[in-house]
């Protein structure tokens, strides 16, 4: 949005605020905030989701969760989708409008996306995130913001939001009162640059503080991150608002201030201006105690009413008014996020088993506690779709029309708190080994749901208030594949997850494995697509598959040493940037040159030597030769996917921006501290488990800084 523009509206903002008496203006900064009438300004609700859809709001089109759009390295398609989160929130709000309907859920400003950095795959809200490495955070955390905020010079489509701010990626069990220690060159590294590129390259409308306390200070209140360096530095100029309940947590868990009038006055002197809970109606009492200024008071309320001008509220002649309701979840949206379904899958296994042969298999096995499972298609934060296709449901539609498709539950997710539920357990064990025995091919469908990782108080897991204490499947899902496996069956898993699943038995002992996360509402139909050859695997992990926990950090440990591809010291069971497909391509050659104006351009020639039109990933990492301040492991610095038809060659142009080419210090500051630069090229990451996997070779070279 130009900056003339928003420079006028909050000349407009202020002049109003000018005309406000203590109590109104305290009001605008709630986040249910009323109207006031004799000003023309209506009441709003600034609490809107919309991570991979408008969420919580009734029927609205589900797309895969964050967490598997990531696993589309595909900036451009998220943009895409963003645009449609967008196009579906307009439309909800200009029917709600008609009607008179105001509350939450049902505005413009919608709290996404999560650009946390995925540190530990034990975190119940990683599925919420684009996964562990900042620089890919950042790219696709910039294209959904724009797709969200639209092009318009003169008017945001909706208001996205970069959440939290900052370093904050668990506990969720005493996330209230966490303390996130981490030093300089972590932060700078790790934490930061997903929400520098969302001010300084997304322009985003807001940012949400968290409810940690970031190395002794309360995040919401944390004077010199918002003031200093968000606003500062970077140059942010949209809302700072608190996450739900986080400015509560500075009188009552982090025991900064001792009163609610406090905790208000430290938030809004800090820079905090809308808060998501009830502390803001404390504002009047602090302004009147002398705790807060009015003129910083004042500050916070121009800033929100700019916001909701760049909305085009309080204005008229929006062209995004005219939005119809007749595109929620219409049959385009719905087929987009179908294709991003397919696009999200991550194929870890396949001996040949895959694509299905439909008429081969007369009786096909659909097993698992996720097999029937919406809960499992929707991941956290969603809405509702206006139709569901589970597992179960989309095979049946592409089976061979005399293929028997047999369906067992086989297990709970987890042991049910229930008299009678080890009688039960063994009963369905039972029934699924029968239907295994009877049928000729089994679908495992295993995994978690987000009733089981998510977000604390919403999932209801009865261990770790959201969080997971190991990477391994539960217990009666072990109980479950060991069974099957004994039945030597041609068996192929799908795995819904939001995180990496210890998969070292399923990898062992199964035919091919397909790793779903959580796919949508008709996430069913896509994965039965690529089950049966419709659609082709190209997804490609965003995070590290761990062969198992032991070796992992502490989990309250956000020292970045041994975590992620970029510092883990171990062999991982599937490596950060993986996925297999039925397409084939390689690499046929590179062209680089030494760095000159500070960036690098490279020449790919990818050849498609397979029978399949897909669309390969070709992912390019950097490693310092010398510098001691360099990351462990090469770290992505580029990436594309090329559109290939089989038989063909493409060429593509990428580029290594300058950023690449340096480090951060023990102080956080980013500096150039090598000449010399191993540069990789492939289709996979440089390691040696991702060579092995994929049998693919990288293209290695050496460039110098001139």
């Amino acid at each position: 949005m130009e900056k003339q523009i928003i420079n006028q509206l909050r000349e407009k903002a202020k002049s109003l605020v000018e005309q406000m008496d203590l109590i109104e203006k305290a009001s605008m900064l709630r986040y249910d905030s009323p109207g006031i009438p004799r000003l023309g300004i209506p009441a709003y609700n600034w609490w809107n989701e919309g991570l991979h859809g408008v969420a919580r709001t009734g029927t609205a089109t589900v797309f895969p969760q964050a967490i598997g759009m990531a696993a589309m390295f595909d900036p451009d398609f998220l943009k895409e989708i963003g645009d449609v989160v967008a196009t579906e929130a307009r439309a909800k709000y200009n029917e709600n409008q008609k009607h008179g309907v105001v509350g939450r859920y049902k505005g413009l400003t919608l709290w996404s996306p999560n650009i946390n950095i995925f540190r530990d795959p034990r975190w119940g809200r990683g599925q919420e995130t684009y996964g562990e490495d900042p620089y890919l955070t950042s790219k696709l955390g910039v294209a959904y913001i724009q797709g969200l905020q639209g092009d318009n010079p003169e008017f945001l489509k909706t208001a996205a939001c970069a959440k939290h701010y900052a370093v904050h990626s668990g506990p969720e069990e005493g996330r209230h009162e966490f303390d996130s220690v981490v030093g300089e060159k972590d932060l700078y590294e790790t934490y930061l640059p997903a929400f520098e590129a969302a001010v300084k390259e997304g322009e985003v409308a807001s940012v949400m503080g968290a409810y940690n306390c970031l190395n002794g200070e309360v995040c919401c209140g944390h004077e010199w991150m918002i003031q200093n360096l968000l606003r500062g530095q970077w140059g942010f100029d949209g809302y700072f608002v608190s996450d739900c309940g986080a400015i509560y947590d500075f009188h009552e868990n982090h025991k900064v201030t001792k009163t609610p009038q406090e905790s208000a006055a430290k938030a809004v002197h800090a820079g905090c201006d809308i808060n998501c809970g009830d502390i803001y109606l404390h504002l009047v009492q602090a302004v009147e105690s002398g705790l807060l200024s009015e003129e910083d008071l004042d500050r916070s309320v121009i800033q929100a009413l700019t916001s909701r001008m760049q909305l085009g509220l309080l204005r008229d002649d929006c062209p995004y008014d005219q939005i119809p309701f007749d595109v929620v979840d219409c049959k385009e949206h719905q087929d987009l996020a179908v294709k991003a379904a397919e696009k999200s899958c991550v194929m870890l296994k396949n001996n040949g088993i895959l694509p299905l042969e439909s008429k081969k298999y007369t009786s096909i096995a659909v097993i698992g506690p996720n097999a029937m499972n919406v809960n499992c298609l929707n991941g956290n934060y969603n809405g509702t779709s206006s139709e569901y296709i589970d597992f179960v449901d989309g095979i049946r539609k592409l089976a061979d029309e005399d293929t028997v498709v047999r369906y067992a539950r086989g297990c709970h997710h987890y042991y049910p708190k229930d008299a009678n539920w080890e009688e039960k357990e063994l009963q369905s064990l039972s029934e699924a080994i029968i239907t295994a025995k009877n049928s000729d091919l089994v679908v495992l469908c295993l995994g978690l749901d987000p009733t089981f990782e998510g977000e604390a108080g919403d999932a209801n897991n009865p261990f770790g208030a959201g969080d997971r204490t190991s990477l391994k499947l539960p217990e009666p899902q072990l109980e479950l594949v060991e069974e099957i496996a004994k039945l030597n069956k041609p068996t192929v898993v799908v795995l819904s997850a939001g995180s990496a699943v210890d998969l070292s038995f399923e990898d062992a002992n199964f035919d091919a494995i397909l790793h779903a996360f959580y796919p949508g509402g008709r996430g069913g139909l896509a994965v039965a697509n690529l089950l049966f050859g419709k659609a082709c695997p190209q997804g490609n992990l965003p995070v590290t598959v761990y062969k198992d926990d032991n070796d992992l950090p502490h989990y309250h440990d956000y020292n970045m040493t041994n975590r992620t591809y970029r510092y883990y010291t171990g062999t991982p069971l599937y490596p950060f940037g993986y996925g297999l497909s039925y397409g084939k391509a390689s690499v046929k050659n590179v062209e680089m040159a030494d760095v000159a104006d500070g960036s690098l351009p490279i020449k790919v020639t990818v050849e498609n030597n397979g029978e399949w039109d897909f669309e390969p990933l070709v992912q390019v990492y950097i490693k310092g030769k010398k510098s001691p301040l360099a990351p462990l492991n090469p770290a992505l610095c580029a990436f594309s996917r090329v559109p290939t038809k089989a038989g063909e060659t493409a060429v593509l142009d990428i580029t290594v921006d300058e950023k690449a080419f340096t480090v951060v210090n023990e102080k956080g500051e980013r500096v150039i501290d090598d000449e010399e630069f191993d540069i990789y090229v492939g289709l996979c990451g440089p390691d040696a488990r991702s060579i092995e996997l994929t049998g693919q070779s990288v293209f290695c070279k050496t460039v110098k800084l001139i």
